[in-house]
């Protein structure tokens, strides 16, 4: 039993490709062959406002005399700035950059994060997702329209409100022009 059918095929005779068929095959290549999917695109903060919004932060909580740390992540929870007040505690470096992570991470203030689990005990998992989650205040996320771009934290000021005004000032510094 025979599964296929071999047939020659003839050309003009000179043995050439007639320019015709040529032509109707390479538009039929171009035509025939799907159009590549639109691939996402993604914002990405240069560095100049990176440090733009980590220095703002810093400035404001300088401005109420708290010696603080400021970290900026991007959007995967990456470190892109730390910056460490003179005199500012060992433990706001980690505090810092653990609540950045946390805002970008969940997109969402810390602060919300840690109420919505004292409200909701059954919640209290949510600290243990990650080693790097820090349900403390003191952490936004950073968008660009509706589009999460990172987070910026805030660790030293005395008080989760005091650190989450350092941020904020942190991220409309991004919103300045």
């Amino acid at each position: 039993m025979r599964l296929f059918r071999f047939r020659k095929v003839h050309s003009d005779a000179k043995g050439s490709w007639r320019p015709g068929a040529l032509l109707l095959g390479a538009l039929f290549l171009v035509f025939s062959r799907p159009a590549a999917a639109e691939l996402p695109k993604q914002i990405i903060l240069p560095l100049d406002l990176v440090l733009k919004m980590a220095n703002a932060a810093m400035k404001k909580c300088d401005e109420g005399g708290h010696r603080v740390s400021v970290a900026v992540v991007d959007r995967s929870g990456v470190l892109r700035v730390l910056l460490r007040a003179g005199g500012a505690g060992s433990h706001t470096v980690n505090s810092s950059a653990k609540k950045a992570y946390t805002a970008a991470s969940l997109g969402r203030p810390t602060s919300e994060l840690a109420n919505l689990i004292k409200d909701k005990p059954e919640l209290q998992g949510m600290r243990d997702m990650d080693d790097q989650i820090l349900l403390l205040g003191g952490g936004l996320p950073i968008k660009v329209g509706e589009e999460l771009v990172g987070g910026i934290g805030v660790g030293g000021a005395p008080g989760a409100p005091l650190d989450e005004a350092c941020a904020k000032a942190g991220v409309d510094a991004l919103l300045e022009k």
